[in-house]
């Protein structure tokens, strides 16, 4: 396999491009896969972003090639048309979709001037960005993550659309649907990067994957995956762990069931329901998504990775739990930036907010907008119903005696002796933000930094703006920065919120934010020595036993324990696992 990435990787590197960037306007690349054209945009600072958007990586997967794993692009002998925004993948918005949606956008302000044989030219390094969205929502596209901030530094920045819902994770545990279609279809993705980006200027000996949400997990999960061996170089896991409160599945029969009965299709034999599925028209699978939530807008995450059966001829993308991976030393050992926001899940009415601007009519955000919204009835059933509520809302074991004594405990911890109410709305906050995203990837930075003998960094986003996807009207946020809101300083989110000019103050954030990944980007430190940008601050690797973190804000300071008490309890809660292994794994740092 390595000898393969290798093998690519050098044929990137005979390609022919445009003779003279400096004077295009609708620039021309000649890449292996073919020519290419794009259009140009205009970072912040104005440098001329050469821009090509939504270039096929794969054959679409439609037809008998839906729930197939993805095939790459063949060649073109046309030049290829790059110069607008392409479909998505989503399955749960009003905005154009369709299944030939694997497409990729590439931007970058320096193209190779002439033939690069030879080393004429010295690619730069490139940043992969997976999007988040649950698995159902969202895509690469323009309008989410613009380019503007983080190209002007010296990058070669790269996202991408893959499958999603039942479209991208169906998976019945055996060899006619395994399962991770949309995971592997990011590896596919990867490889054509790797074949063909030095035609715009990247580097493919020098690949940083970076994600948000599950796009974070998909970072995670690379980094465990056979398939994913040599295709990156660094990592960035932004709000978003591959280890949860409970394992991964092998399979989830019980979707693909749902998915067949919400369509009128056969149940009895995986092969029948297949069958009838891929007669189906894609928008039906959008119709039928908001179907899946079991109470209000939970459980935040449906569809996920699961542990693939053997099948022969077939590459695994995942063959243990993550835990027993990492244990076993079996992750491949980059650098690592790793974290949270302050608030994360408090305050979200993320959901509510993204799917308003993807005109979808489905809610999301379940039951802290409800919450938040004073709604009486939602106060009365969390009151009866708390045993059999939340573990849907936090993911757990449901209609066992432990899965009632967590509920309880949890109930005890966050509330007291109070019942719930509008009063209880922080308690409600910090569940969501605990459970989803900040004990499962506190748990995993700790074990990675013990099993990886490259660093890991941690971060607290603790910056807080005019903007959030909190917001409870035009000008009140809720109080922390939540989940997704970071992201506005690394990208112009077009759809969501306004451009920042250098008269407004989230352009101290901005300059900040996109410094440290670039940094991160070329050197795999985050933060260079004696910078007075950060205030000389030392970002200092992350270990279990020095649960050190980065607070980012306008003056980063490094700062040690995240929110130690919770952490605790959800640690006495939800226990690792003993090893199968009895060797120590603890790796000097």
């Amino acid at each position: 396999m390595l000898r393969t990435v290798e093998l690519i990787a050098l044929s990137a590197f005979f390609v022919f491009t445009i003779a003279d960037d400096s004077t295009l306007e609708n620039p021309i690349v000649e890449a292996p896969v073919g020519k290419i054209r794009g259009s140009i945009l205009t970072s912040r600072l104005g440098r001329k972003i050469y821009s090509f958007r939504s270039v096929r990586y794969a054959e679409p997967p439609v037809g008998q090639q839906r729930f197939q794993i993805a095939i790459s692009a063949k060649n073109w002998n046309e030049t290829y048309d790059a110069t607008e925004e392409g479909p998505a993948c989503s399955t749960l918005s009003k905005t154009p979709i369709s299944e030939d949606c694997l497409r990729l956008n590439v931007y970058t302000t320096k193209l190779p001037s002439k033939n690069a044989k030879g080393g004429n030219f010295k690619g730069r390094p490139v940043l992969v960005f997976l999007h988040p969205g649950g698995f159902y929502i969202f895509s690469g596209q323009y309008r989410f993550f613009g380019p503007e901030y983080i190209m002007d530094k010296d990058i070669v920045l790269v996202t991408l659309n893959y499958r999603l819902g039942t479209l991208g994770f169906i998976s019945t545990g055996d060899s006619l649907a395994p399962g991770n279609l949309g995971l592997k279809d990011q590896v596919v993705a990867l490889r054509w990067i790797q074949k063909n980006i030095a035609a715009f200027g990247g580097d493919p000996n020098s690949v940083t994957i970076s994600g948000y949400s599950v796009g974070s997990i998909s970072v995670l999960l690379h980094m465990l995956s056979p398939m994913s061996k040599g295709l990156f170089h660094r990592a960035i896991a932004m709000s978003g762990s591959h280890i949860l409160l409970e394992p991964l599945p092998t399979e989830q029969k019980h979707l693909a069931k749902k998915q067949a009965e919400l369509l009128g299709c056969p149940t009895d034999t995986t092969g029948s329901m297949l069958i009838c599925l891929k007669s189906k028209p894609v928008e039906s699978f959008t119709e039928t998504m908001s179907r899946f939530f079991e109470w209000y807008g939970d459980p935040i995450l449906i569809w996920s990775a699961v542990v693939e059966p053997e099948v022969q001829g077939v590459e695994r993308f995942l063959t243990a739990q993550p835990i027993d991976l990492i244990r076993e030393g079996k992750i491949h050992e980059v650098p690592l930036i790793i974290g949270i926001t302050e608030g994360e899940f408090g305050g979200v009415v993320t959901g509510k907010r993204i799917l308003e601007l993807s005109q979808s009519s489905s809610p999301v955000s379940g039951i802290e907008r409800l919450v938040k919204e004073g709604n009486t009835s939602i106060f009365d059933t969390l009151n009866t119903r708390w045993n059999t509520i939340a573990p849907i809302s936090f993911m757990y074991e449901r209609d066992t005696p432990r899965s009632k004594y967590i509920s309880q405990e949890l109930r005890r911890f966050y509330f007291g002796d109070q019942p719930i109410s509008r009063e209880s709305y922080d308690g409600i906050s910090q569940i969501y933000a605990d459970s989803v995203i900040i004990f499962p990837v506190h748990r995993a930075a700790q074990l990675i930094a013990n099993n990886n003998k490259l660093p890991v960094y941690f971060y607290k986003f603790s910056y807080k703006g005019h903007f959030s996807f909190a917001t409870w009207n035009d000008t009140t946020p809720y109080g922390p920065p939540v989940h997704h809101d970071d992201l506005q300083y690394l990208f112009y989110m077009s759809a969501i919120f306004p451009y920042f000019n250098s008269s407004d103050p989230e352009i101290q954030m901005v300059e900040r934010y996109t410094a440290m990944w670039a940094n991160f980007v070329h050197t795999g430190e985050p933060i260079p020595n004696n910078d007075e940008m950060f205030n000389n601050v030392k970002w200092e690797r992350f270990t279990k036993e020095n649960d050190k973190y980065l607070n980012i804000d306008l003056h980063p300071t490094m700062k040690q324990g995240i929110f130690p008490e919770r952490m605790a309890l959800w640690e006495r809660l939800f226990p690792l696992p003993p090893s199968p292994h009895s060797i120590d794994y603890q790796k000097s740092q």
